[in-house]
């Protein structure tokens, strides 16, 4: 029995359409998730000196604020790791429990940092929200899998991580903007809501994509 040939081509299509995003979601980790992980985790850790800033911050909340940080940096760091244990359960539950772990003490002192910052109204607005939804995608992932909704909670899992790189993605358009000498404020808040939005809305809105790459 001979396949139709635009049946060969959708498939070869759907191939080559999975080998791309896979190479752009392995470029993103090497190239921008480990580096700003990494950074991130030196910064609250102390290692790394802090933009004014954030140091300010850190000296108003000498406990939280590094707290957020490390457990945010772990988070980011961690993800990429559980989503390719995914396949081996021995090691993919212990981590996503620690992931889930890293993630609620991130969210949670994400919402007073928020809060502490003196950054524009809309930026801190930004931040706390971000904070909120990043637990609740995990709270209803969480349900999902005890339920054994796994596809549910795979796509939830994958929006949870979509918003926790909010943190690349925001470094990444401020530093542009700083580069380019363009209007910092306004950008700044801006990032706040579409660092993690935009990544967040692709998940939600393409979520056959993302369960075909994580169903190989």
């Amino acid at each position: 029995m001979t396949v139709p040939a635009a049946t060969l081509r959708k498939v070869r299509a759907g191939k080559t359409s999975r080998l791309i995003a896979r190479v752009a979601i392995f470029f993103i980790t090497i190239v921008l998730i480990i580096p700003v992980g990494v950074v991130a985790l030196g910064s609250g850790a102390g290692l790394i000196a802090l933009p004014y800033e954030m140091f300010e911050l850190a000296s108003r909340a000498p406990i939280i604020f590094p707290a957020h940080m490390v457990s945010a940096a772990l988070a980011l760091l961690l993800a990429p790791v559980v989503v390719l244990a995914r396949r081996r359960p021995e090691f993919h539950r212990p981590l996503g429990r620690l992931l889930g772990f890293f993630v609620v003490i991130g969210g949670l002192t994400a919402l007073p940092v928020a809060a502490m910052s003196d950054s524009t109204p809309w930026a801190r607005a930004g931040f706390f929200v971000q904070g909120l939804v990043w637990l609740y995608l995990l709270a209803s992932a969480y349900v999902a899998i005890r339920v054994r909704d796994i596809r549910r909670h795979a796509h939830l899992m994958v929006a949870m991580i979509a918003v926790a790189t909010g943190a690349v993605w925001f470094r990444l358009i401020t530093g542009t903007a700083t580069a380019l000498h363009l209007p910092f404020e306004p950008i700044y808040a801006a990032s706040a809501w579409i660092g993690w939005m935009a990544p967040l809305a692709f998940v939600l809105v393409k979520p056959r994509v993302i369960t075909e790459l994580m169903s190989r």
